[in-house]
C-alpha cells in the first residue's frame, strides 16, 4: 500500500466496520489508532476519519487485501465479542475485494479457535492461495 490515498481509505473502512455493532470498545479503539500509526496517519487525520465517510479505493494487489482482511478480523475479535453483524459485515467486505468464501470462513474458523485470535501469516496466505488452485 503505497498512497497516502490508500492508506485513509483501508483506516476509513476498519472504523466503518469496528462501529457496524453501534459500539467502538476501548480495544477497537486502541486497535484503530495502532493501525493508524502504522501507517503514519496523524491524529488530526486519524479522528477526522470517525466523522466522516471517504471514498474507499479498491486493494489491488492481492496480498494487501489477505492482510486487509485479517487486519479487519484482528479488529473484530479485539473485543471479544462476535457480533453476527460483524460477521456478515467482514463477508461483505471480503466478497467485494474478491476473496474466496471459503477461505474466509477458515482463516475465521482459525482465528475463533486460537487462544489468542491470532493466526501465522503464512497459514493466512495459505488458507487464500489454495483456494486458488
Amino acid at each position: 500500500m503505497n498512497s497516502r490515498a490508500e492508506k485513509i481509505s483501508l483506516l476509513s473502512e476498519m472504523i466503518a466496520f469496528a462501529i457496524v455493532d453501534g459500539e467502538l470498545h476501548d480495544k477497537e479503539y486502541d486497535f484503530l489508532k495502532m493501525i493508524a500509526l502504522e501507517l503514519k496517519i496523524d491524529n488530526p487525520t486519524f479522528l477526522d476519519l470517525f466523522r466522516k465517510q471517504d471514498q474507499l479505493k479498491p486493494i489491488k494487489n492481492e496480498f494487501d487485501r489477505f492482510l486487509h482482511f485479517y487486519r479487519l478480523a484482528l479488529l473484530m475479535s479485539c473485543d471479544g465479542i462476535f457480533h453476527e453483524t460483524e460477521n456478515i459485515t467482514i463477508h461483505e467486505i471480503g466478497i467485494n475485494m474478491g476473496l474466496n468464501p471459503v477461505a474466509m470462513n477458515r482463516v475465521l474458523d482459525l482465528m475463533k479457535t486460537s487462544p489468542n485470535h491470532i493466526i501465522a501469516p503464512e497459514i493466512l496466505i495459505c488458507s487464500f492461495q489454495e483456494q486458488l488452485n
